[in-house]
């Protein structure tokens, strides 16, 4: 992917294109990847990079829900369980089956959530990653050495998927790109352009970096915007009813100390509804989620102090050595786009459901909002199937479900710390061979090279820091103090790559270093408690 090129395609084209997609992020970029693979001209805009929002900022599962199944959301359950092994045999790249223990401290707990499992095996059918099965105290302990003893039972063993978020995102932004698809970061939508009756028919977007503003026709246009949802609306109709209802969730990561092994540990009831998760992830422990309802969303949402003691406090029940504040390597948060569906209730975001919700506007504007990573490529066949009637398109059939993604490869077990990468990391590789500077790791602490900065700039439209060290790699996310340390040598490799000045470097050093501070709790106020939500 080349932004200047994706910038010649939009300002030369002339014909409407048949399908303009508004947002980057997971949900985006799957009606892209369908909409492309079809054979369709497709054109997709996002206003940050692909990615900024919530779509990086997940849980790093792909899982069919345990919790919905408790909510009797069965259909939910089963469209997500297919959907996870879709994912994982069409990347397996970067999904992987991962083992899940649930603790067992009463005597009841065994038989109970021994038969949700099986129910839960039940429901995947030939998509199953893997029968459950009770734990004795033994198998228990073997496979979870660093869990709480006292008073433990046993547990309950499942099988899941887990992934990095924003390494498929760029993968799926590669296959659309792969199948002619036109894809453009930091060009944000500014207008919908109508006809005289009303409808629309087509877009003005700006390019952030040189002010360019780009007139574009389309016979359909996809709002995937997620948390900005409502927003694009408004640009159509400003008096839409707000259909958008955000929640928040953080993460707290740890050294991998505090979840020795390969195994991920799952808390089926936590005092704000959620289930919470202790998982390996990159050679961390990553741990999360919260949900609370909060009023404004934001690209960079800070975590409430609320919510890092929740965390905290929750996981100190289940870990044997109880992690504090100052064991934080880096907190990230997430806005979960939610759709509240007539007569949800209680007003609690943890009941709504995580199903999505496609919405066609009386100018024609087609919003897709909700869902979940897991879902996405069935949310995108769906969405591209309404599209191409709104748009009076030619019908053509979905072929996503067994469509390899870009990087496919069999055994990325092979490729080690490149595994995220699958067939790239070859390029990649031969980048660091070719330059041995750029085979130096970027920090001891951080399971990255050199190489990957310049192979991200160079093929996967890395503009930024942020770009660089929050999406292309996860350094922001694992350590946060080191990616802060490795942002001058990045900036200074990115500045070579694209082109620019020291001044660009040292600006760019300033901004990240601001923005990744919020990621590391010590020393940083964050508001104490979240603002009162209505229903």
């Amino acid at each position: 992917m080349n932004r200047d090129e994706m910038v010649a395609r939009v300002r030369n084209r002339k014909e409407p294109w048949d399908i303009v997609v508004i947002g980057g992020g997971a949900t985006g970029a799957g009606v892209a990847v369908d909409a492309a693979s079809r054979g369709y001209d497709v054109l997709l805009l996002e206003r940050e990079d692909f990615g900024k929002g919530t779509s990086s900022r997940a849980t790093k599962l792909v899982h069919g829900g345990v919790r919905y199944l408790e909510q009797g959301n069965v259909s939910l359950v089963m469209e997500a369980l297919k959907e996870r092994g879709i994912l994982l045999r069409n990347a397996p790249h970067i999904v992987k089956d991962l083992k899940f223990i649930v603790p067992n401290y009463s005597w009841w707990e065994a038989p109970f959530y021994g038969i949700g499992m099986k129910v839960y095996d039940f429901l995947a059918g030939k998509y199953s990653f893997g029968a459950s099965k009770v734990l004795s105290l033994e198998e228990t302990l073997k496979l979870l050495p660093t869990i709480r003893q006292d008073g433990l039972r046993g547990g309950v063993m499942y099988h899941d998927g887990q992934f990095d978020d924003t390494r498929l995102l760029i993968n799926l932004m590669t296959t659309a790109a792969e199948h002619g698809a036109t894809l453009l970061n930091y060009a944000g939508v500014v207008e919908l352009k109508k006809d005289d009756a009303g409808f629309i028919q087509g877009v003005a977007a700006v390019d952030s970096e040189s002010g360019e503003r780009f007139e574009i026709a389309a016979r359909s246009v996809v709002n995937a915007t997620g948390i900005f949802t409502d927003e694009i609306r408004r640009l159509a109709e400003p008096t839409v009813q707000q259909m958008m209802v955000p929640s928040q969730g953080i993460h707290l990561v740890f050294d991998r100390s505090f979840l020795v092994g390969d195994t991920a540990l799952l808390v089926p009831q936590t005092d704000d509804g959620r289930v919470l998760f202790a998982v390996p992830w990159h050679n961390r422990t990553l741990v999360g989620t919260t949900d609370t309802p909060i009023e404004s969303i934001s690209y960079e949402p800070l975590p409430f102090e609320e919510e890092i003691e929740f965390v905290l406090e929750t996981a100190g029940r289940y870990l044997s050595h109880k992690p504090t504040r100052e064991d934080i390597l880096s907190v990230y948060v997430g806005i979960r786009p939610l759709v509240k569906a007539a007569g949800a209730g209680d007003g609690k975001t943890s009941s709504l459901s995580r199903d999505y919700t496609i919405h066609i506007d009386h100018s024609g504007l087609l919003t897709i909002v909700g869902g979940k990573w897991t879902t996405y490529r069935h949310m995108a066949e769906d969405c591209v199937d309404h599209a191409t009637t709104l748009g009076r398109l030619e019908e053509k059939p979905c072929i996503t479900a067994t469509m390899h993604i870009h990087g496919y490869h069999q055994h990325p077990e092979e490729l080690g710390s490149l595994s995220v990468y699958g067939a790239d990391a070859a390029a990649i590789q031969q980048l660091a061979k070719e330059n041995p500077e750029l085979a130096k790791p970027l920090h001891s602490d951080l399971p990255y090279i050199a190489a990957e900065i310049v192979w991200a700039a160079r093929n996967e439209m890395s503009r930024t820091l942020d770009d660089a060290l929050a999406r292309r790699t996860r350094a922001l996310l694992l350590n946060a103090r080191a990616a802060i340390q490795v942002a001058p040598m990045v900036a200074s490799l990115l500045a070579k790559e694209l082109g620019k000045d020291a001044t660009w470097a040292a600006e760019q050093v300033k901004i990240f270093s601001a923005m990744a501070a919020q990621y590391i709790p010590q020393g940083t106020k964050y508001p104490a408690t979240p603002p009162v939500v209505s229903a």
